[in-house]
């Protein structure tokens, strides 16, 4: 079936409050991806962000984003007044989000909803209760890990005294004592997204538009997956990383990109039947209807660079698990609905790798205009099955990119997509996608708005300044939707 979609992250959203939350302006955005007439709404990974903000670098993997809990919908449900949140200074400017000042904010505001759902004995609610059990074999690590990271003002656990760093029992049983309202809180914040969240996905399954969900194939060291897994990953005796993920040098990066993130052992998570993966794989399964694995390239063989390297010239390729955790994962789930970001340097056993899943890969027309090359990103190179990009959160905007092209470089691109000039070009080449033979077509919302450079989601190997930008009231028009819908019914999807 052919069909299309938004990119537009959770955080991207409008809101008064300094960042996109669960509350109206997602529904909103729902009822707007309708009348355009989509079927698809991706977002980034929605797990709590950690330094750098980056939601691909997170405190746990399985866990909800507290930043993202809407405090309208706190109020409504008798948790906060308008008073304890409405007039604080969430930010200077509307279409960035303020990650510190967030950070600052956000925690006072939820511990207050936390003490009025305690004053309300919410915490013996069944719902409440049912919650807690369900999701026991993650939530309670995650709550004493963040309980014992905000006591030491943010430390890495890695910089943790010795016990709790090595996770003696009688040192957790001690800390669960001491910080037992600490631990309550954090466990709430994860009700709290998650009622929100289900509201949310129950309105927008009902609109007829998936969820499409980001699984970042690497987790944080700084985060509860490593903390309460050290077993599973390919740590020294000091539980510091022996080698570290990355990518080789690429069209992104001249010297490789240096992720950081500590690299699976796979040989004990086969000893376990690939049981973390399988878990991981059924809780995206059960809050997206579709979920893209990023840098699928790596199960098939990953980049492994020595820890304490600079940049990642020095990597070396190692063999991943390849078919066998698909395979477990199906045995156990049954057919998941996922997509492979196959991007990168990809070779014959990774092509193999993915026809065997049957998973759809990834074009990005970004990537698809070379003086002189015919590149299989070209939509007349595209072949049914796969998902067609404009461009990803790792690109500029489409208007930043034509932008940027200049002489043989724009003529290819003005060429092929029978523009006239470079403003002809955004709309044009958003048409490309939607009239590719790929199955499923997909923008970014900064390209359908035509925004520039500015509005660039995340620039690789870059530090600062990504994940920022957020869309403002007034930008979702009625004429934008209809525009959207035209092209839309144009092509069939």
């Amino acid at each position: 079936m052919r069909t299309s979609g938004i990119l537009m992250h959770i955080s991207s959203l409008p809101s008064p409050y300094g960042i996109g939350a669960l509350g109206q302006a997602a529904y909103d955005f729902a009822d707007f991806l309708s009348a355009a007439g989509q079927k698809i709404w991706q977002i980034l990974p929605v797990a709590p962000t950690s330094y750098g903000d980056s939601p691909y670098q997170s405190f746990s993997t399985f866990a909800g984003n507290p930043y993202f809990i809407d405090l309208d919908l706190l109020a409504e449900d008798g948790l906060l007044e308008k008073a304890d949140y409405a007039d604080l200074n969430w930010g200077e400017d509307p279409q960035r989000v303020d990650y510190a000042r967030i950070y600052n904010l956000r925690f006072p505001v939820l511990k207050k909803a936390f003490r009025a759902f305690l004053a309300g004995k919410g915490e013996m609610d069944k719902a409440y209760l049912a919650f807690l059990e369900k999701n026991r074999s993650w939530l309670e690590d995650y709550a004493l890990y963040m309980a014992l990271k905000f006591r030491q003002n943010g430390a890495p656990w890695t910089l943790w005294e010795e016990p709790l760093r090595r996770r003696e029992p009688e040192a957790l049983q001690a800390a669960r004592r001491e910080l037992r309202e600490e631990i309550g809180f954090w466990q709430f914040l994860q009700y709290a997204f998650f009622a929100q969240w289900e509201r949310l996905k129950a309105y927008v399954n009902q609109l007829g538009i998936r969820l499409l969900g980001d699984a970042p194939i690497y987790v944080a060291l700084d985060s509860a997956d490593v903390w309460a897994n050290p077993e599973l990953f390919l740590l020294d005796e000091d539980l510091a990383p022996a080698v570290v993920a990355g990518c080789p040098p690429d069209y992104f990066a001249k010297t490789g990109q240096l992720w950081g993130n500590p690299i699976y052992d796979w040989e004990a998570h086969r000893k376990t039947g690939y049981r973390w993966w399988v878990d991981r794989v059924a809780h995206g399964a059960a809050i997206f209807d579709l979920l893209r694995i990023d840098h699928f390239r790596g199960f098939e063989s990953f980049w492994s660079i020595p820890a304490g390297d600079e940049t990642a010239e020095n990597g070396r390729w190692e063999k991943g698990p390849g078919m066998e955790l698909f395979n477990r994962i199906r045995e156990e789930l049954g057919e998941v609905s996922i997509i492979a970001e196959d991007l990168g340097m990809i070779t014959e056993p990774v092509r193999a790798l993915l026809k065997e899943t049957g998973f759809p890969g990834m074009k990005v027309l970004q990537f698809a205009f070379t003086p002189g090359y015919e590149s299989d990103y070209m939509p007349h190179r595209q072949v049914r099955g796969c998902v067609c990009y404009t461009g990803t959160h790792d690109n500029d905007t489409l208007w930043g990119w034509i932008s940027s092209l200049e002489g043989e470089d724009l003529q290819v691109l003005m060429d092929y997509s029978r523009s006239r000039s470079r403003e002809e070009c955004l709309w044009n080449v958003i048409a490309m996608a939607w009239g590719s033979v790929a199955d499923t077509a997909i923008a970014t919302m900064q390209d359908f708005l035509g925004l520039g450079s500015e509005a660039r989601m995340n620039t690789p190997s870059v530090p600062d300044g990504n994940w920022c930008w957020r869309m403002v009231p007034g930008q979702l028009t009625d004429s934008l939707s209809e525009r959207i819908a035209a092209l839309t019914k144009i092509y069939w999807r």
